[in-house]
């Protein structure tokens, strides 16, 4: 890509960039929200035209009018926002508009399932190709998004936050199927925000800022530091505040909760002022323990007691969570999509749903537009107006509007899952911030996050948490990789 720009009316979203990718490298793509990166992936792929500047593909210029002839020109690209439909089968969506045909020009569902059922095996998945996307976990989902890109066998394949879902095992997978296609010659475009990932995995990086090319150089050449102060102009070690000096008197205290039959029983208390993280292997219980706290999971039994009030478990699923709301207690989920926010709703819509759950009955909500505007405000969501649609938001914008909808409805426990899934580095550190703020405010917090590092610099108590039991507790300051990894290995 040479010197290619797009505008969107008077916004310039990417400024006379020039990118190039070799044969058999892994070439990493970095940027804060808003950088340009997915523009200038979506030009590659076919989804927007460059006003200016030009593209060649083994030396030869191309123009792609859609993605279908960036894909037929070799192009293949696994967005960060998924493409599958879920009412259609993984085998559906795998041949969506190639579908084998038969006799009479029928598809041949059997052709398709056979060839779904090779290529998921290549990435270790034992799923039937009938299974309807709309049934898979986001992990699961991810990895046929994956699937589908590599079955198309392009040349170039650009991968868009490919983990952001999934756990360590299933990067691993991703990370040997990676491997294979670096060795069979394929040119892969890599964006991701981990940084671990970024300097196991790739070849050289290329950084973006405001729409400019800032730098490209090989990996070997940085280090996680040196390539955020590249990114966000700050250190690594400057994205977590300070932690609490001390913490107040108990807020949420779940007792005796049973996850299942044969499980044994745990408990903690959730103090004011604190901000209190899941740690842990993958898949252990964390996910089960947080959702069981506002009717998002069954547990075999325990309770709860929040806002003077004690409940016993499980809580109803289909209530659960408004009536935790009106406890204030506030869930923001993993899969912000799908289960946070409305996409096509304006901020002040999205934002004013907390507030009208907080709320009994129909209550009418004064004043909605003023109270998005000063949320907005405050954590800098970058937007035109309250009335965007959220949908229009970049990942960490999003993240943003779903944490004001508590900030906004003032709850006194906030349980997040995944606080900056897919979202940047700059990003990051203002949700970091934010979450410190709202702790420093008296408010409790209980934290899940796939990644440790996330976990250590943030929070200021730690559960280590071992087949869906409690099986060690660390302070934050204390807290290390190894110790959390012992912890949970030696229980």
């Amino acid at each position: 890509m040479t010197g290619v720009t797009k505008r969107f009316g008077p916004t310039i979203a990417v400024n006379d960039v020039s990118f190039e990718i070799w044969p058999g490298r892994v070439h990493a793509l970095m940027g804060e929200n808003g950088a340009g990166k997915s523009t200038l992936m979506k030009m590659l792929a076919g989804v927007h035209r460059p006003d200016a500047g030009q593209i060649a593909i083994a030396g030869r210029g191309v123009t792609f009018a859609n993605p279908r002839e960036a894909l037929a020109a070799g192009v293949s690209t696994v967005f960060q926002e998924l493409s599958l439909l879920p009412n259609l089968s993984i085998a559906e969506n795998l041949f969506l508009g190639r579908e084998p045909v038969g006799r009479m020009g029928i598809p041949d569902r059997t052709e398709m399932a056979r060839r779904t059922t090779a290529v998921l095996a290549e990435l270790g998945m034992d799923l039937d190709p009938n299974t309807l996307v709309a049934n898979l976990s986001i992990a699961d989902r991810q990895f046929v998004e994956i699937a589908h890109g590599i079955k198309a066998d392009a040349q170039v394949l650009i991968l868009d936050e490919p983990t952001a879902a999934l756990n360590a095992a299933d990067v691993q997978v991703l990370n040997s199927q990676i491997e294979k296609l670096r060795a069979a010659g394929k040119a892969i475009i890599y964006i991701s925000h981990r940084m671990d990932e970024i300097f196991a995995i790739c070849d050289d990086v290329t950084v973006m800022k405001d729409g400019n090319h800032v730098a490209t150089q090989p990996l070997s050449e940085l280090t996680p530091d040196s390539l955020i102060a590249l990114m966000v102009g700050r250190e690594l070690s400057d994205l977590f505040p300070d932690r609490a000096a001390d913490v107040g008197p108990v807020r949420l205290s779940c007792k005796n909760l049973t996850l299942g039959s044969a499980a044994t029983p745990l408990s903690f208390d959730l103090h004011a002022g604190e901000i209190l993280g899941l740690a842990g292997l993958e898949g252990q219980g964390q996910s089960e323990i947080v959702r069981s706290l506002i009717g998002r999971h069954t547990p075999f039994g325990g309770e709860v007691a929040v806002g003077g009030q004690t409940l016993h478990l499980p809580i109803s699923p289909e209530r659960g969570v408004r009536f935790m709301q009106r406890l204030g207690v506030g869930f923001v989920p993993e899969d912000r999509k799908e289960e946070g926010l409305l996409l096509g709703a304006s901020i002040a819509e999205n934002i004013g749903i907390g507030l009208q759950a907080a709320r009994p009955g129909f209550a009418l909500l004064a004043r909605v537009r003023d109270t998005a505007k000063r949320i907005m405000r405050d954590l800098d969501v970058k937007a035109q107006s309250p009335a965007m649609p959220v949908g229009a938001l970049s990942g960490g914008n999003q993240q943003k509007v779903l944490l004001g909808r508590y900030l906004a409805a003032d709850m006194d426990v906030l349980i997040i899952e995944e606080p900056t899934r897919g979202v940047d580095i700059g990003a990051k550190a203002e949700i970091y911030r934010l979450l410190r703020a709202l702790a420093g405010q008296g408010k409790a917090i209980l934290v899940l996050s796939r990644e440790t590092v996330e976990l250590i610099g943030l929070c200021d108590r730690l559960l280590i948490v071992h087949d869906r039991k409690l099986v060690s507790e660390l302070a934050g300051r204390d807290a290390t990789e190894h110790a959390i990894l012992n912890a949970a290995l030696t229980s």
